[in-house]
């Protein structure tokens, strides 16, 4: 359908454009650069900091920058026009994970790319398996569970958020912290984007981050504090050499890539439940097993064109729950820009010359949205009795404890370190092992249906008239 189909359910929630609505190029085309913006940085940080911090690297940053454009590009198209089972058919932005950077470097430095790529080829299919096996597993991730990991998510990236306001992403030792420019830059993004959403309708609330940043990226350039020496640097085109450094698969390195698959298949499941909630519905079985699919299938292909493992990112779940734009055509536009900059690096490198503090004004409240959505997902679907308020706490005071107090763990082995030093492991599998051994709980069939804290009566969609998560729902009377 084109055009606009604007609905509005009791709960506030506004789709501007569904996810089967097409709206005009004019309009499709900003939008689908602005979840570019959204996820652009985080898509090509894993591989600057990989190829700093391994030094069999030097002199392949490029190279690896690119290559993670081009794949998480065409992982994306991938989930928005699904091949057979391969996708979810639903706006789901892809990109470089950094929950595998860690490992990766640690994996680099030991036995060197021909290992970080060997054991993301060899150990992705275990999303795969996730994908298929999809109705025996998914008793496992109740909405609470799911709920939970898309809050920790957004939680956990509002630090990283604040960095970049900050104006250095690496963090407060960095030079130029916190000055006063930087964080009016990052002011006037925020504050801009916020005005055009709250105050504006149509197409303006809709590109409201978009706009932000084009003017927080104007005053910068006015200010002087824009470097465009890597523009002049770049080249004007990136071909693509398969299995450039080879491949290689050490066992120990194995079983840590298959362990983070698993904690990235539930951020999917995640990422897709907190997508599609903004449309007033629940992510049915075949989106779901389409979007773990896809994961598995998309870091295989990425890691044959020396990729990190792609996944699906949290911060363009936040952009459609923030504009209301869920249209899979518009993120489609988007994973054809994410094909071009890889291929023409001279672009990337305009983008790539935007500041920090810009990107981070209009990140942080997309990070905050993320937070929203998991929220509403446990809110419209969850009974917070004694039971499931009990998981919730315990869930997240691990995961955010992990978070804020890393020093916890310097007892153990690093590789305990790395894995559950994460707010997103920690926190999910203390809510997935408590929803399986507490009593009360465990027939709902995961993320779309119910659990057994909700009465018959309880309502598991934004509509009160949706009998079954599975079916369509209704308009509002």
């Amino acid at each position: 359908m084109s055009g606009s189909a604007t609905t509005e359910s009791e709960n506030d929630s506004v789709v501007l454009y569904d996810i089967e609505d097409k709206p005009p190029l004019g309009k499709a085309i900003p939008m689908g650069i602005q979840h570019v913006l959204a996820m652009f940085l985080g898509n090509v940080a894993p591989p600057l900091i990989l190829a700093g911090a391994v030094g069999s690297v030097t002199g392949e940053t490029t190279f690896l920058v690119q290559m993670a454009l081009i794949v998480a590009g065409v992982a994306t198209l991938i989930q928005v026009f699904p091949i057979g089972p391969v996708g979810a058919k639903l706006p789901i932005v892809m990109g470089t994970s950094f929950a595998f950077l860690g490992p990766l470097i640690g994996i680099g430095n030991q036995f060197g790319l021909a290992a970080v790529f060997g054991t993301a080829l060899i150990a992705a299919p275990i999303e795969m398996v996730m994908g298929v096996t999809l109705d025996r597993f998914r008793n496992y991730f109740s909405p609470l569970v799911t709920g939970i990991v898309v809050m920790l998510i957004g939680l956990t990236l509002i630090p990283t958020g604040m960095d970049y306001a900050a104006g250095a992403s690496a963090g407060p030792e960095s030079e130029g912290y916190a000055s006063l420019t930087n964080l009016g830059l990052a002011g006037l993004v925020l504050l801009t984007t916020v005005v055009l959403n709250q105050f504006f309708k149509d197409f303006l609330r809709v590109i409201s981050v978009f706009v932000g940043i084009v003017i927080g990226y104007v005053a910068a350039i006015v200010l002087g504090v824009v470097d465009f020496s890597g523009v002049a640097a770049a080249g004007w085109i990136t071909v693509p050499t398969p299995l450039k450094y080879g491949l290689s698969f050490p066992p120990s390195a194995v079983l840590t890539m298959a362990f983070l698959y698993v904690i990235t298949g539930i951020e999917t499941i995640g990422d897709i439940s907190g997508t599609v909630s903004a449309t007033g519905r629940d992510a049915t079985r075949e989106e779901l097993r389409g979007g773990l699919i896809a994961d598995g299938v998309m870091s295989m292909f990425g890691a044959v064109f020396n990729a990190m493992p792609n996944t699906s990112f949290s911060q363009n779940v936040g952009l459609v729950n923030f504009t209301g734009v869920a249209s899979r055509y518009v993120v489609g536009i988007g994973g054809v820009v994410l094909v071009f900059l890889g291929f023409v690096p001279k672009i990337g490198a305009i983008v790539s010359a935007m500041p920090d503090a810009i990107l981070g004004g209009g990140a942080l409240i997309l990070f905050a949205m993320i937070f929203s959505s998991g929220a509403r997902i446990i809110v419209q679907n969850v009974t917070l009795d004694h039971r499931n308020s009990t998981i919730l706490a315990v869930s997240m005071a691990l995961g955010l404890g992990v978070s804020f107090r890393p020093e916890i763990l310097q007892n153990f082995p690093s590789e305990v370190q790395t894995l559950f030093g994460s707010a997103l492991v920690t926190g999910g599998m203390a809510a997935l092992v408590l929803n399986v051994v507490l009593p009360g709980g465990g027939v709902g069939l995961g993320p779309t249906e119910h659990t057994d804290g909700l009465t018959p009566e309880t309502p598991i969609g934004i509509d009160d008239d949706v009998p079954d998560a599975a079916s369509t729902p209704q308009d509002d009377d």
